[in-house]
């Protein structure tokens, strides 16, 4: 007769074995993210510390001016107008894709399918394809003040194009297939007879959806708006065809650096502080979920 000591001596080296092909399983996944995002991070982080080249690039000499510029005003101007173009993104976004990724989930196939596949169609044309005819749709001449003036509305163009609006608008329309997605993906395993007793229990529709659907579907709307937020306060080809020199964000002022003044080390540095803001959100949510736990 095999004892319980016996039993718990075998079974051990079994574990041993599933633990060691779990890590061989998750090997490949650990080399890619090293290599593509480990080691990129570090060297960001080292080159913000560094001094920049006579003609660009690093020199390698250990400072803290490129974070001791950071300190002045007009750098702080450009990325409280990120954050704030990225939260005014995100919660357009949440307000028209909710309704959108609800309606989706609640219809039967076929239909389910194609509205789908119509609100992931946005992703199969370039971005900057689509960018630009934002800049057809809202220029002087272009097809809004156009109608505009044929219908009568308007007596002169309206200033559309190279506007904070104009930007928001490009962020809402790139952005917005990223908050549909998640929501929906939450939305289509939610248990619509809660709906319904809900209703039975005497709640009405709105009291319903805020007390039953809006809770249970925290997850998706969590996950949406931590998508839109980060494309959006990084965002660099956006502002800078459709709000032009007047609507510079932080992804702009990277792009610049590294791009075109050619210092690295202050691009690094300006990086990490926006890692530092979209790292903010993504620890701010991990808290209530480690709580639950």
């Amino acid at each position: 007769m095999v004892t319980v000591p016996e039993k718990a001596r075998s079974a051990a080296p079994l574990k041993t074995r599933q633990k060691n092909n779990l890590l061989i399983l998750l090997l490949p996944a650990l080399i890619f993210l090293v290599l593509f995002f480990v080691l990129p991070l570090l060297l960001v982080l080292l080159y913000s510390f560094l001094e920049r080249g006579t003609y660009g690039g690093v020199a390698w000499s250990f400072t803290l001016n490129n974070y001791q510029r950071l300190t002045k005003g007009i750098y702080w101007e450009i990325f409280g107008r990120s954050c704030y173009l990225a939260l005014l993104t995100t919660a357009i976004c949440l307000l028209a894709g909710y309704p959108m990724a609800f309606f989706i989930a609640t219809r039967q196939q076929p239909w389910r399918r194609i509205l789908l596949l119509l609100a992931i169609i946005p992703f199969w044309t370039n971005f900057l394809v689509r960018t630009y005819a934002w800049i057809v749709l809202l220029r002087t001449e272009g097809v809004i003040n156009t109608l505009l003036q044929h219908l009568n509305l308007i007596q002169q163009p309206l200033a559309l194009l190279f506007t904070p609006f104009a930007v928001s608008l490009g962020l809402i329309y790139c952005y917005l297939p990223l908050m549909i997605l998640p929501l929906y993906a939450t939305l289509e395993k939610f248990d619509f007879s809660l709906i319904e007793a809900a209703h039975d229990l005497g709640a009405n529709d709105l009291k319903t959806f805020w007390r039953v659907v809006l809770p249970l579907s925290r997850r998706g709307i969590v996950s949406g708006c931590l998508l839109v937020f980060i494309s959006a306060v990084g965002a660099f080809i956006t502002p800078d065809l459709l709000g032009g020199a007047k609507t510079i964000m932080i992804g702009n002022v990277i792009q610049n650096q590294f791009l075109k003044s050619r210092d690295w080390p202050f691009g690094s540095a300006l990086s990490m502080l926006m890692m530092v803001a979209i790292l903010i959100p993504v620890l701010i949510d991990r808290r209530p979920s480690q709580n639950q736990e």
